[in-house]
């Protein structure tokens, strides 16, 4: 994997989460309230809505628009409406915040 620092994990306040916009799309990146990270794509798999806009509870988002709730770790929705969005690795060494950059390159590029 290739690892970029987008940031410190201070940037981003307990059960909230920031927009890293890349070439392929937006990635929410998400902090609970245990200081775990995740990172995946900013747009629920129902409507659309911005996954980065929603409430964090647990290792969970819910949706702001419709209230689909949305698996941080595994990107899965957890009810009838079912559906999935990309989950991107992410970590925090140090005090910031690394994401696999590899998956947000155009393809056909390296890192």
């Amino acid at each position: 994997m290739t690892w970029i620092d987008i940031g410190a994990l201070e940037d981003i306040p307990r059960r909230g989460a920031r927009v890293l916009r890349t070439a392929q799309g937006c990635v929410a990146v998400f902090r609970t309230a245990d200081d775990r990270v995740f990172a995946l794509d900013d747009r629920c798999p129902h409507r659309g809505g911005p996954l980065s806009e929603g409430i964090v509870h647990g290792d969970a988002v819910t949706c702001p628009l419709h209230g689909l709730v949305i698996g941080l770790a595994d990107g899965r929705a957890r009810d009838a409406e079912g559906g999935k969005v990309e989950t991107y690795p992410a970590r925090i060494e140090g005090g910031r915040i690394l994401i696999d950059a590899a998956r947000l390159l155009p393809e056909g590029r390296a890192a």
